[in-house]
């Protein structure tokens, strides 16, 4: 059984890893088979030593390991092999302060692990402000820009930030166009005037939304 703890919220974590802890285990054998590893402390070796240890008086081991967006390469590649075939006697717990969603090593572990979701901090960068505009969530997208503006972010790093995300996509298909169109329009605005750049930016991102 594999856990995946995403998310900043330490006290609503906190009471889903104890709901855990005794789901599985005793509380009187809790001090025994109970590991909790920091990812930037360790390396590989620390994960398989404790993986190889025998439960005590128990069918069950947990071993929760927090910062898991911290693990190492050979950390990461050990662990997606395991979530593929678990110990049944092993209950593996990855608390992720972060999440990437182009993250490989996070995407092989969800298709095998129980997913747990809590609140997060989304960084606002154009990353995250294009990752909005692909779900098609205005209100965000537009909360992520105005927090971009507001950082002092300048109006042509914020297009030239979505162009580049869209250029990582297949940038000769109808919508990529259609949005390299927008942002030119968007860019012209601001250049000659038209527009604030803030009402350009506001106006592209919410068509943006609209056919993403």
């Amino acid at each position: 059984m594999v856990y995946l703890l995403i998310g900043q919220d330490i006290a609503a974590k906190e009471i889903q890893l104890k709901k855990i802890k005794q789901e599985f285990l005793p509380p009187e054998l809790q001090d025994f088979n109970l590991d909790t590893l920091y990812a930037k402390e360790i390396i590989l070796k620390d994960i398989q030593e404790r993986f190889l240890s025998i439960p005590v008086k128990s069918a069950k081991r947990i071993i929760v390991i927090k910062d898991a967006h911290l693990l190492d390469e050979e950390s990461r590649d050990f662990l997606l092999a395991f979530s593929k075939k678990p110990h049944k006697q092993l209950v593996l717990v990855l608390d992720f302060a972060q999440y990437d969603y182009k993250d490989e090593f996070i995407k092989g572990i969800c298709a095998h692990a129980r997913l747990l979701r809590f609140k997060e901090t989304v960084n606002p960068d154009t990353f995250a402000l294009n990752r909005q505009i692909e779900l098609r969530k205005t209100d965000s997208a537009l909360r992520l820009l105005n927090q971009l503006l507001k950082n002092g972010e300048a109006p042509e790093r914020i297009l030239g930030g979505l162009r580049y995300a869209w250029e990582k996509q297949d940038i000769q298909s109808l919508g990529a166009r259609r949005k390299l169109k927008l942002l030119l329009g968007a860019d012209l605005e601001i250049k000659t005037g038209r527009l604030r750049p803030a009402f350009a930016l506001e106006k592209l991102v919410v068509s943006l939304c609209g056919f993403a």
